[in-house]
């Protein structure tokens, strides 16, 4: 068996989704920079699990690095797949009392609060977070914090 012919046995590239709601029932939403894969395109925050790291780590790293916040991982709300192949974890995740996202220029170009159908108005939203966004019109999943 030659090397083209080997299967492919590496891992799934997973990723972590960190959703943050605001008491006005507001999502926070980051526009990504010019610099990142997706540029220009809106989104959730959240990045790549790195190898040895849970998802929860995962997704607290990802919004320290991006928007330089500290977040508490409450639940995983959904799962799903990119069209090419990435496991993406939806987390719901707490903003700490008096936190105000500062975007890393290098990733984020900005970010916004939004609510579900001002974020699916938007063109540049990523086909993954409109899926979301569906699904949670749909009641397949609660962003209640107190709703385990």
């Amino acid at each position: 068996m030659t090397n083209s012919e080997q299967p492919d046995i590496s891992p799934q590239r997973r990723g972590a989704i960190g959703v943050i709601c605001d008491t006005f029932g507001r999502l926070l939403v980051i526009e990504r920079s010019q610099t990142v894969r997706a540029p220009g395109r809106y989104c959730f925050p959240g990045g790549g699990i790195e190898h040895g790291e849970s998802e929860e780590q995962a997704v607290v790293r990802e919004l320290d690095e991006e928007l330089s916040i500290i977040v508490s991982p409450v639940r995983r709300l959904w799962t799903s797949e990119t069209e090419s192949g990435v496991l993406l974890l939806w987390w719901l995740v707490t903003l700490q009392t008096g936190q105000q996202p500062r975007p890393n220029p290098e990733e984020v170009a900005r970010c916004f609060w939004m609510r579900p159908p001002q974020i699916l108005r938007q063109r540049a939203t990523l086909k993954s977070n409109r899926e979301f966004l569906m699904a949670l019109a749909a009641g397949r999943f609660s962003l209640d914090a107190d709703n385990q």
